[in-house]
């Protein structure tokens, strides 16, 4: 049953567009994030009643979520976006979000897994796969109580994939759509999940209306599984695509999100900026070339390939010894998870041996940074000669986006064919394999090698596509076509 605050449009996703800390004293801080969700509910405008729907994720979300109880944030918190904050159990939520979603499901789409030792499915699983229902749950009962008749609700990502079936069963009569921000796993990688759980997450994101991915080939991944794991008909029409199971017909989407160039722009001329700009060119020193890269130390962003091919290309190519540097942030993510841990310090153990061994006492080959901080990231965006963008597999990948909207001189893009992002900036990237370290190498010295009226044109090119669907035209898309679309 709708409760009387029904909202007209709504969003569910596990991390909300504020979080909290809790200080001495019992006050709580609260910090606004960003985004391409922040950015589309803002574009409805206030006259569209929106609510978004997120769970707690530390101990100064869960007070204020108790504090709001069964209503919403302060409006005051929120930039006066209507948000209810789910206050989960921490028990639940850990097992749903590192047991399941962040270590199983995001392993399966992302291919990450030793086969010959991983996955081992038992007790444990089972009772994280318990867990993960449970927090689906929560959100479906949330949304269902929140919706107005006849509601938009359009549901983020693989933590919430069971969430349209259940919003389905509780409130047939809302428009429900799903957007997966990771890659989709080819059937037989797929089917690694246990036999009930792979049909569950299939059956809970064909309960919606509309299911969107950021690229065809993820779509297509997608129908590919629902036809093999549950025998459901894929349907083609021209260009459109739909999944047909069990008397209903879930459409496929795609959107692409772009970068949000008139943010970066203005961002990345600001005076912190300035200031990390001129420590990273006398960090770099003077008329050296510069690889840049800026990623989480997540296993499927491939930093230490990454690394391997850089020391690849000083051994093949030693005329660039001394005349470039590798500008490597890693910033550490997932920490709570030992296997995330262990890549964190292998990352740092490859790049102290390149230093080791190619450093001078002028020149240092890799610059690594692992504390977080995103002026310093634009900073480097601007400096850069080449960005190396070379993950295992990626729903997207943002940075690859935002290096040619920020890039001062023009930038060789190094591109990963298992990015997202391939499909729209391929064409005028580097393209390579990201197992093959060799020939990531060539890569790296023809794109340091490019001439560079060849790489400002490229550039250019690179930033248009980039910026074809900007954060808040891309939930607009979404929205439109989930509500007009029959």
């Amino acid at each position: 049953m709708a409760s009387e605050h029904s909202a007209q449009v709504l969003v569910a996703s596990n991390r909300g567009p504020v979080s909290y800390t809790l200080r001495e004293g019992g006050s709580l801080d609260a910090k606004r994030g960003g985004g391409g969700l922040v950015s589309g509910l803002s574009a409805i405008g206030p006259d569209t009643d929106a609510v978004w729907v997120c769970a707690a994720l530390g101990d100064g979300d869960r007070e204020a979520a108790r504090r709001a109880g069964p209503g919403h944030l302060d409006p005051g918190d929120t930039g006066g976006q209507r948000v209810r904050m789910l206050d989960i159990a921490p028990e639940v939520f850990d097992a749903a979000y590192n047991g399941i979603a962040n270590s199983v499901l995001w392993f399966v789409h992302h291919l990450l897994y030793q086969t010959p030792l991983e996955p081992a499915f038992g007790a444990e699983f089972r009772d994280q796969w318990a867990a993960y229902q449970a927090y689906n749950t929560a959100f479906a009962d949330a949304l269902a109580q929140e919706a107005a008749e006849g509601a938009a609700v359009l549901v983020q990502d693989y933590h919430l994939a069971l969430v349209p079936a259940m919003l389905r069963e509780r409130r047939p009569d809302l428009r429900i759509g799903h957007f997966s921000h990771t890659p989709w796993a080819p059937p037989d990688y797929y089917r690694l999940l246990p036999d009930d759980v792979a049909a569950s997450v299939l059956r809970g994101i064909l309960g919606g209306d509309r299911a969107a991915f950021l690229t065809e080939r993820w779509a297509l991944a997608f129908a590919d599984c629902a036809a093999a794991v549950l025998g459901a008909e894929v349907v083609r029409d021209g260009a459109r695509l739909s999944v047909r199971f069990e008397g209903r017909e879930t459409r496929l989407g795609v959107h692409g999100l772009g970068a949000d160039a008139d943010f970066l722009r203005q961002r990345s001329r600001a005076a912190d900026v300035d200031e990390r700009l001129t420590a990273l060119r006398a960090q770099i020193g003077p008329g050296r070339k510069s690889i840049v890269r800026v990623d989480r130390t997540e296993l499927s962003k491939n930093i230490v390939r990454g690394l391997l091919a850089y020391r690849r290309l000083l051994e093949t190519h030693p005329e660039w010894r001394e005349r470039v540097v590798h500008v490597a942030f890693a910033y550490p993510s997932r920490q709570d998870l030992a296997v995330y841990r262990d890549y964190t310090e292998q990352v740092r153990r490859v790049a102290g041996e390149i230093n080791a061994e190619y450093g001078t006492d002028g020149w240092q080959p890799v610059a690594l940074h692992v504390k977080d901080d995103f002026a310093r990231s634009l900073a480097a965006y601007r400096l850069a000669d080449v960005a190396l963008v070379n993950p295992i597999r990626d729903g997207m990948n943002l940075v690859a986006k935002e290096v040619p909207v920020v890039s001062e001189r023009g930038c060789a893009l190094v591109l990963s064919r298992e990015a997202g992002a391939y499909a729209e900036l391929g064409a005028d990237a580097l393209v390579v394999n990201p197992y093959d370290i060799e020939a990531t190498a060539r890569a790296l010295h023809d794109a340091l090698s490019m001439p560079d009226g060849e790489r400002a044109e490229r550039t250019k090119r690179l930033a248009a596509a980039a910026t074809a669907l900007p954060p808040a035209q891309w939930f607009l898309a979404q929205l439109r076509e989930l509500t007009t679309t029959p």
